[in-house]
């Protein structure tokens, strides 16, 4: 099991609401305590009358009893006492009832409503005196002879009652405290993943881009992290592209304004030496820097996407950059091109940088003629430029970075803006080197 993460200490701009955990936990809480409540209340008044109607009906049949073996002297008031049937319980009161419900025999008040109803012939129930009483008949052969009245304290009944009641209460806190125990833990489950949500989302904002989100059995959450994590992933790569684009971009653009500076100072320094030239090759030099600028803005920018590139006249005005960085005057720049040139959509922008770092380094860092070649593959166009020079080590990965000796700049740029076009750029031959560069037609 993965280990819990600390919690992150409460941002100054922390969100107003309520946490999760509470408001799971008193929505669960809160629904088990309405619906115990909603089911023993009804229970509780049920219980309570099941309890009064059996009561009822047991002096209903103790009366009846009583009624049925009791003997007629009993009412012609003669008889000193009355010998009751065993098994009768103890607590109650009997008492027999004349003419006008009063007292003939045995307990009770003086004289009973109830036991004044069941004159009528029928048993009958009421409250009297804080005793629940039954009044049944005693039937004779001629006519109705009296009443026997039996009663039971009420408090007997109400006993049972809250008895009843407090069992309910226990079983419905155990209900409740229940419910509060699996709403803790299921409040726990579900705002874990959310915590870890949120610490991975502050490390994503304080730069770390390797964040993994600990994986729940909550599938939304779940589904989160993995969006997070790609994020996270996609933005390392695209800062990781951006730092790699800035840094080759700061390549791209010194060489040019090392030589434009170089230049003037040399003219500077020597006083025989023709400013007015001096001037105008560092104007042109200046344009090709503004030209690259644009490109590399434009570049950055998303611009230029799908143009039909003229392929004959960028390489030719590539080519007229290359002899411009050519300092040596025996080394020319020669141009190979097919007759019938496939049509390539690309940016061009993108394309004359890439030509431009590749004339660079040849002038730079080769040796002899540079030649850029053209040529159909029926699928694509390659643009090789090559030199005569003693080309690249063995073992060097020219478009990982520059080496010490300076080969390699500008290739990492030139490499992702081909790809970035759908193409490719590769060193075909080490020595002398060629490099080529791969655009598909479409």
């Amino acid at each position: 099991m993965t280990p819990r993460r600390k919690a992150p200490a409460a941002p100054a701009g922390r969100p107003d609401g309520r946490p999760l955990r509470r408001r799971v936990l008193g929505a669960m809480v809160g629904v088990a305590t309405l619906a115990v409540t909603l089911f023993a209340i009804p229970l509780g008044v049920a219980m309570e009358r099941l309890y009064h109607d059996d009561s009822a009906a047991a002096l209903g049949r103790d009366a009846s009893w009583i009624a049925a073996v009791v003997p007629d002297d009993v009412l012609s008031g003669r008889v000193p006492s009355v010998t009751l049937p065993r098994g009768l319980p103890s607590r109650l009161a009997v008492g027999f009832y004349g003419g006008g419900g009063q007292r003939i025999a045995g307990q009770g008040p003086a004289r009973s409503d109830a036991a004044t109803d069941a004159l009528d012939g029928q048993v009958h129930e009421d409250i009297e005196h804080g005793y629940l009483v039954v009044a049944a008949p005693i039937p004779s052969d001629e006519k109705l002879a009296g009443v026997v009245r039996v009663a039971l304290p009420y408090g007997t009944v109400r006993a049972r009652v809250v008895r009843a009641w407090i069992l309910m209460a226990a079983l419905a806190v155990t209900v409740i405290g229940l419910a509060a125990a699996f709403a803790l833990r299921q409040s726990a489950r579900l705002a874990a993943p959310l915590e870890d949500l949120t610490m991975s989302a502050e490390a994503l904002g304080s730069g770390d881009f390797s964040v993994r989100t600990p994986r729940s059995d909550v599938r939304e959450a779940n589904a989160v992290g993995v969006a997070l994590e790609a994020t996270a992933r996609r933005l390392g790569d695209m800062l990781d592209r951006e730092r790699a684009f800035n840094a080759d971009v700061s390549h791209q653009l010194r060489t040019p304004l090392t030589g434009m500076l170089l230049g003037l100072e040399s003219a500077l320094s020597r006083p025989d030496a023709d400013l007015r030239a001096a001037i105008g090759t560092a104007v042109e030099r200046g344009e090709r820097l503004r030209t690259t600028i644009e490109d590399l803005v434009r570049l950055r920018r998303g611009g230029g996407d799908g143009e039909r590139l003229d392929v004959r006249a960028l390489v030719e005005e590539a080519a007229a950059h290359g002899r411009g960085t050519l300092t040596d005057d025996d080394r020319r720049v020669t141009v190979s091109l097919p007759a019938e040139v496939p049509e390539v959509v690309a940016s061009a922008a993108a394309v004359r940088q890439i030509l431009h770092v590749l004339l660079d380094n040849a002038a730079v860092h080769g040796a002899g003629d540079v030649a850029v070649e053209v040529s159909d593959l029926g699928d694509g166009v390659a643009i090789e430029v090559s030199d005569q020079g003693p080309g690249i080590p063995e073992g060097r990965d020219v478009f990982a970075g520059p080496s010490h000796d300076g080969h390699g700049i500008g290739l990492p740029l030139a490499r992702s803006l081909a790809e970035a076009e759908g193409g490719r750029l590769i060193l075909r031959r080490p020595a002398p080197p060629v490099f080529s560069l791969l655009l598909p037609t479409r």
